[in-house]
């Protein structure tokens, strides 16, 4: 389970070597370069971090089978972050954890979230945006699935509401927001 309750989403390389150097456990790589995940990942184990990576967003990578055989077997995350069930269904494979991201549009994309997520059983699910608590509330009542709040949370008061509404924690890139409790 993870007890962190923000966890920081690296963008840019300035901020995962900052994010090296503090009480963080997590990191989460939200876009990267194929080439550089080996050392990346390196750095991050040499200061006990844990890692997981946005498979969708890593440069270079084709998400297939193949895609993620290699970081199953070469780069070997904690977990993944996808929006697709294929995805979240080959982490598992490669025991890694898995967390399916979710956009919230509207009802019909909510319904489809739904079984989706019954299909892949993700052992946890993003939430996007992570600023509507009664979503969160909802979700967190309807799914036995731990939620992670994230997309445009832009304040302190923000990441509060999003906790106080169920989710076991917050992804945010805005350094001004990571706080490591």
């Amino acid at each position: 389970m993870i007890e962190q309750k923000v966890l920081p989403a690296v963008r840019r390389m300035k901020d995962f070597e900052t994010l090296l150097d503090t009480d963080t456990d997590y990191l989460i790589f939200l876009e990267t370069r194929i080439g550089l995940l080996k050392s990346m990942m390196r750095e991050a184990r040499k200061r006990e971090k844990k890692v997981f990576i946005h498979a969708d967003l890593v440069q270079g990578l084709k998400t297939d089978e193949y895609g993620m055989e290699y970081l199953g077997r070469e780069i070997k995350p904690d977990g993944i972050i996808s929006t697709r069930s294929g995805v979240i269904q080959q982490a598992k494979r490669y025991g890694m954890t898995s967390v399916q991201r979710l956009f919230l549009i509207d009802s019909q994309a909510l319904s489809q979230n739904i079984k989706q997520v019954k299909r892949t059983n993700p052992d946890y699910i993003e939430l996007l945006p992570g600023v509507l608590p009664g979503m969160i509330r909802e979700m967190t009542e309807d799914l036995d699935i731990p939620i992670i709040a994230g997309g445009l949370i832009r304040t302190s008061e923000e990441v509060d509401g999003a906790l106080e509404a169920g989710a076991v924690a917050v992804t945010t890139s805005r350094s001004d927001l990571w706080r490591f409790e």
